[in-house]
């Protein structure tokens, strides 16, 4: 008798104060869509798995209006640099650096995301 392999589930996780927190599975990321995490100190962050396979994660609150609807943003690029639009007033932040493009007074933060199997 043979016995199948087991998956191992691919985890998302992002660097929270020195600590890898774990957002989901992997295979439940859709490639240009983002999700939203509730981290434990009570924020949000926003997931997004690009079509080429990388992942981002940025705070989830939108500065200009306060609204936790960042991970519902449509991502893009803009010389080069990966985004996401808010879906409210479409300004568009820096995926890697946080940096919002339309108004350099404001930002979002960003957080380190890897991906490790799920533990035993």
């Amino acid at each position: 008798m043979t016995v199948a392999p087991e998956k191992t589930a691919v985890m998302v996780q992002l660097c929270l104060e020195d600590a890898w927190f774990t957002v989901c599975e992997l295979a439940r990321m859709t490639p240009g869509r983002g999700v939203a995490a509730l981290l434990p100190d009570g924020r949000q962050a926003a997931v997004f798995l690009d079509r080429t396979g990388r992942l981002y994660a940025v705070g989830n609150r939108d500065p200009f209006t306060g609204a936790a609807v960042l991970s519902r943003g449509l991502i893009g690029s803009s010389q080069g640099r990966p985004f996401v639009a808010s879906p409210l007033l479409k300004q568009r932040f820096d995926l890697e650096s946080g940096a919002c493009l339309d108004d350099e007074e404001y930002a979002v933060d960003t957080y380190a995301v890897q991906t490790a199997p799920m533990a035993a």
